[in-house]
């Protein structure tokens, strides 16, 4: 028992001794015991009346007397303010530290609550999204960023990927913005100026094509010439036959490049999809089998299954390339006698998926995240042997992009791969019993 309980019952005992006495010697003990109560309790009423007072406002009223059990909590509440005051010292201190750390990020920052509104946001973020600390605190964010597709990204919340919008101040500007979910329902938002990275791609990206515009001529006319000694039968140049002919097929192969590369550009240079139509998958089904047969020689088996009446709504001429490179690249990579299965069918969530699945040499784990990376091979010595260029699967990427599709790989060394696209049900389109085409939906595209 603490000091204080003690104190405050040796009180009551030497009051109730007191009592005891002096209502025997007058004899009315009931009315002095009922007469003390009364007494006690109001102490205590008027003690809590001022705890509650300085409680409220410290500072202009009085605190209770520390007599008895008083004392104890008086004690008690005096100690809990000095922690309360050091624990808000210590927040204060993290709080300023987060700014300051925060205000000197590179990047745009903003914290949004649980509602999207606007809590906080840091100095670039102020210059960068045209934030006013007085005008936009606590106002959501898609009123003070109008862009329709950053509201797009912000509804869905998906936030897996970085979203690539022009600056609300200036659309000049490239941003990178990022969002981050965190606590209860919050979220941080980051945007960071790309300008210079787009500007660098660009020249890249306009380099290659210019270049391998260029190459295209050269090469026809030296391959051209190849061919034309090759196939001249003049005894003179038989000693370097095979000279010319290991000419004529790196000429062959650098072709092959040059108008990868020259697509790869078209793809990359317009976003949008140019004479989109319903895509017949069933006769696209039967191009891939034949083209998969014919540089198999028949030294593979080739199976297709087909859902009836499932289309795709797109770009016949880039999704019959992106299949094409899948085809192939099952084919090239795939044992003498071994199986390919093109498969087009209805997911388990109504999206439309192309896949390909093969018994060959398989891929290990490693390489699976580079595989659409320009050039990237995992293994070069068969890859040039195959004739392969090293862009096909950075083209699939890019076609898929296109069409919001998304690219799978599943693949076990020794076992086999399978390469899926997988399409949104937007781009489904399903022949009607009349043999015609449904009209697309608001939704699509």
């Amino acid at each position: 028992m603490s000091k204080a309980w003690q104190q405050e019952l040796a009180g009551i005992a030497l009051a109730g001794v007191f009592l005891g006495l002096a209502g025997a010697g007058i004899g009315h003990y009931t009315a002095l015991i009922i007469a003390a109560l009364l007494l006690y309790l109001a102490w205590h009423f008027v003690q809590l009346t001022r705890l509650t007072l300085w409680l409220r406002s410290p500072k202009r009223h009085a605190r209770p007397y520390s007599v008895g059990l008083w004392r104890a909590i008086i004690e008690l509440v005096e100690e809990l303010r000095v922690r309360g005051k050091k624990r808000k010292r210590k927040l204060g201190r993290m709080l300023s530290g987060f700014r300051e750390s925060t205000s000197a990020l590179p990047d745009a920052t903003v914290v949004l609550d649980d509602r999207g509104g606007v809590e906080w946001w840091n100095s670039v973020a102020g210059r960068v999204l045209g934030l006013e600390r007085k005008r936009d605190k606590g106002l959501g964010i898609s009123e003070l960023i109008s862009d329709p597709v950053f509201q797009t990204y912000l509804a869905c919340g998906d936030y897996s990927r970085p979203l690539q919008m022009p600056a609300p101040v200036d659309d000049s500007v490239n941003l990178e913005v990022r969002i981050v979910p965190y606590g209860k329902g919050k979220r941080l938002l980051q945007a960071r100026d790309i300008t210079r990275l787009s500007q660098l791609e660009t020249v890249r990206r306009d380099f290659v094509a210019n270049v391998s515009h260029e190459m295209r001529t050269p090469l026809t006319v030296v391959h051209g010439y190849l061919e034309s000694m090759n196939d001249s039968g003049d005894q003179a140049l038989s000693p370097w036959s095979y000279v010319l002919g290991q000419m004529q097929q790196q000429t062959v192969r650098m072709q092959r490049i040059v108008e990868d590369l020259l697509l790869l550009s078209r793809l990359e240079s317009h976003n949008n999809i140019e004479e989109q139509e319903v895509v017949d998958m069933s006769a696209l089904m039967s191009v891939l089998k034949e083209g998969a047969e014919g540089l198999s020689a028949q030294n593979h088996e080739v199976a297709v299954t087909v859902e009836p009446g499932l289309n795709l709504y797109g770009s016949v001429t880039e999704l019959e390339s992106a299949f094409s490179n899948l085809v192939f690249n099952a084919v090239r990579y795939t044992p003498t006698g071994g199986r390919v299965t093109l498969n087009w069918e209805c997911g388990d969530e109504g999206e439309p998926c192309f896949s390909v699945t093969d018994n060959g040499i398989g891929i290990a784990p490693e390489h699976i995240p580079r595989l659409t990376e320009r050039f990237y091979r995992v293994d070069v010595g068969r890859s040039r042997q195959s004739g392969g260029t090293g862009l096909g699967l950075a083209i699939v990427k890019h076609v898929l992009t296109r069409h919001q599709g998304r690219l799978q790989v599943k693949s076990e060394p020794g076992k086999g791969s399978t390469f899926s696209c997988s399409f949104p049900d937007s781009r489904a389109c399903w022949e009607s019993l009349e043999n015609e085409k449904k009209p697309l939906t608001s939704r699509s595209l």
